[in-house]
This record gives C-alpha cells, sequence and structure tokens, in this order.
C-alpha cells in the first residue's frame, strides 16, 4: 500500500498534463467569440473519423483514469 501511495501523485500528475493536452488539441476551428458564447456560424455537425475520433475517446479514458486515481487516492489517505 505504501508503494501505491508513492506512485499514484506520479500517475495523477502524467493523467493531469496529457488530459490537458487531448482537450487542447481538440480545439479545432473555433474562434475567441465561441468561447464567450457567441455563435461563429462555424458549428456544424461533423463526424469524427480517424484521429479526431481516437483523440475524443483517449480524452474519455484519461479522464475516467483521473478520476478513478484520485478517487483511490483519497480512499488510500483514509483507511
Amino acid at each position: 500500500m505504501e508503494a501505491m501511495q508513492s506512485v499514484l501523485p506520479y500517475a495523477q500528475v502524467i493523467l493531469s498534463i496529457v488530459l490537458v493536452a487531448a482537450i487542447l488539441l481538440q480545439q479545432r476551428g473555433s474562434s475567441l467569440g465561441g468561447a464567450f458564447g457567441s455563435d461563429n456560424f462555424s458549428g456544424t455537425f461533423n463526424k469524427r473519423r480517424g484521429g479526431e475520433l481516437f483523440l475524443f475517446r483517449l480524452t474519455i479514458v484519461v479522464s475516467v483514469l483521473f478520476v478513478l486515481t484520485t478517487l483511490l487516492s483519497l480512499t488510500l489517505a483514509q483507511g
């Protein structure tokens, strides 16, 4: 258990960096006005394919892993 407690913070840091990078790489074709809620008329429906689909699924997997490591860290700290 002590070995896991010493590894979890490093895993969380690595997962958080990968998660931020994956989210930032998905910001395609959006302007600054879109970030503040205005419509820039470029929000047409596109089907994810190839690398975009992989990046989308990677983001989901990394976010779930990050949440699980955080919950594991909290439970180990209490017990």
